[in-house]
């Protein structure tokens, strides 16, 4: 007697852009053909979970969920490879590093699936990117915010992919950031250990909360001016948001980041002046160490110049 081969799930990663919506409603978002009714009762029926758990159509996602869906019920999510330039700082046969402009998504969400960094990269390598990290984030091994700037690692193959994703698990690929800052500092370097979580009553921010994620934030003082400085950061975790949090947490928020409590910035920027510098990894095509860095972004640039004709 012939067994029928059970067909894969399809698997959804909630970010922190589709957080706080209902399951049904977020799903009728992504598959615009299915009924909310037809949906409500794929969940009931427990053919759609949630982190292998069984729930109700009201459920409100929270960020890192995982949405599994059996794949008879739908067809994977199609996202189309748009030909959108890439700013390619390092490429081998496994993985690529690129530098991501502010005001770009990483990848799409359920309500925005074109013009983002997946959909780039599905055109650039004509869709050969690694399948590990759910349907709508294919090559995609950690993420910047829309409007942070700067270095990602994307895996091509799902060897790739579990190697980068081990390194971070093991803290020993380096991320480091520049940031403009509210305030000035006494110290010429600190380190911010606090767990990070959902807010606890605005589900689109994240806040340092007791029950949160553990987080650690080093900073090290490039350079003050009037209100305002110039700092390095290291990331020992990589939460959503960290360093807008751990930064605004103790008074520091990040130059012309509202959403964290900093008031507007004399210089007009994307919005919060932050960027993605300077990756350290062991590439997996050859084990060997990898130092990606580069200079600062427009907005930066535009920043300390205005800052510094100031002082």
């Amino acid at each position: 007697m012939m067994t029928q081969q059970k067909q894969p799930k399809i698997k959804i990663t909630i970010e922190q852009e589709d957080a706080g919506q209902r399951i049904d409603s977020f799903l009728s978002n992504i598959y615009p053909d299915l009924s909310r009714s037809y949906l409500q009762k794929q969940i009931k029926n427990a053919n759609i979970l949630v982190n292998n758990n069984t729930t109700k159509p009201a459920y409100i996602l929270k960020n890192d969920d995982t949405v599994e869906l059996e794949s008879d019920t739908k067809p994977a999510l199609v996202i189309k490879p748009e030909n959108i330039p890439l700013d390619i700082k390092y490429e081998d046969e496994s993985m690529l590093v690129v530098n991501k402009p502010a005001g770009m998504l990483t990848h799409p969400t359920s309500t925005e699936t074109t013009n983002t960094l997946v959909n780039a990269l599905l055109y650039y390598t004509n869709g050969h990117l690694s399948d590990c990290n759910g349907i709508n984030r294919p090559g995609i091994v950690h993420r910047l915010d829309r409007n942070t700037s700067g270095l990602l690692m994307i895996a091509k193959t799902n060897a790739a992919y579990e190697s980068l994703k081990a390194q971070m698990q093991a803290k020993t690929v380096e991320k480091k950031y520049y940031a403009i800052v509210c305030g000035n500092f006494e110290a010429t370097e600190g380190t911010i250990d606090k767990n990070i979580g959902r807010h606890p009553t605005k589900p689109e921010k994240m806040a340092v909360v007791p029950d949160g994620k553990p987080s650690v934030t080093h900073y090290k003082v490039l350079e003050q001016f009037k209100r305002y400085t110039l700092l390095e950061i290291n990331l020992e975790t990589g939460r959503t948001h960290q360093i807008r949090v751990h930064m605004s947490h103790i008074g520091h928020p990040v130059a012309n980041d509202t959403m964290y409590g900093a008031t507007k910035f004399p210089v007009k920027t994307k919005e919060q002046v932050l960027e993605a510098f300077s990756l350290k990894f062991v590439s997996p095509a050859d084990n060997a160490q990898k130092h990606i860095e580069i200079g600062f972004d427009d907005d930066i640039i535009k920043s300390l110049n205005y800052l510094r004709s100031k002082k």
